[in-house]
């Protein structure tokens, strides 16, 4: 196509970007952009025609292993003409050797096979009313004193490290974003971020050591924002938690393939739901 080019995509772009997410029904929150730019400054990419935006995708490097793609999108009126499909190539060097993770939805499972995505599990969506009830244990976040335990847990919970997303994602993000811990025996043992969207709030990540201390770090965190209604993003792997939110009224409304290309991180139980669709 004519006067197409691919480029690293810039703060506006990726505001872009997630208005288009929006229009799909994603959800994404209020203060994404500046907290998912901030993860990896070159990670984003966009496909111009005559100077402006019509497609999108990021590929976002958290460590020297591990690196995740999401944010792919196109304008309805290019697609079908392998535009997306091009910057999706572009964009995967900025990965080099590492792994890279994805949450892929259904149809486009059998695209990401032919690149070399595998399919490991799953990672379901769960929207309910935040549960109430006792909140002992559990307390704010402060930077200075709790991010050294968070960012160990965090890794942990994952399989590598991702400090440089973490700084950010678990401030205050401009007062729509909160982080709150939980503790045992004065010591930080699990952690839950909670973001206003566009629809209610997103809860995620939640590392926590055990389902009750996973329901009691969501209460914080609803309470911290004042929200009932939120969802979560969660790995096959919390089985228990699932349950338990089952229980409590939470119901599915979207899964996706978790897929990775490349060897893949050794996650643990704490991971009880992930940060986000788009950075894992």
């Amino acid at each position: 196509m004519k006067d197409l080019i691919f480029d690293t995509a810039n703060l506006k772009d990726l505001e872009t970007a997630l208005i288009w997410a929006a229009q799909e029904g994603w959800n994404p929150g209020l203060q994404d952009a500046q907290a998912f730019l901030a993860a990896d400054p070159d990670g984003f990419f966009v496909a111009r025609v005559a100077g402006e935006a019509i497609a999108a995708i990021s590929v976002v490097n958290h460590s020297d292993t591990m690196a995740f793609l999401g944010l792919y999108l196109c304008k309805a009126e290019f697609r079908g003409q392998g535009i997306g499909f091009a910057l999706w190539r572009h964009a995967l060097h900025h990965a080099g050797a590492r792994c890279v993770g994805l949450d892929g939805v259904a149809e486009q499972e059998p695209n990401y096979a032919k690149s070399g995505f595998v399919r490991t599990g799953a990672t379901t969506r769960l929207q309910g009313k935040a549960p109430t009830g006792t909140t002992v244990g559990t307390r704010s976040f402060d930077m200075a004193r709790d991010f050294t335990a968070v960012a160990a847990l965090d890794q942990l919970a994952n399989g590598y490290d991702r400090s440089r997303f973490l700084s950010h994602w678990v401030g205050e993000g401009a007062g729509t974003r909160k982080t709150v811990v939980s503790t045992q025996n004065g010591e930080v043992s699990g952690f839950a971020t909670i973001r206003l969207c566009q629809n209610g709030a997103k809860v995620g990540p939640i590392t926590a050591p055990d389902t009750a201390t996973a329901l009691k770090l969501l209460r914080a965190a609803a309470a911290s924002l004042d929200v009932a209604d939120v969802t979560l993003d969660l790995p096959s792997s919390a089985i228990a938690f699932r349950k338990a939110l089952e229980e409590l009224g939470f119901v599915e409304t979207f899964k996706t393939a978790r897929m990775y290309s490349g060897v893949v991180p050794k996650s643990s139980s704490l991971s009880m739901a992930i940060a986000s669709m788009e950075l894992g």
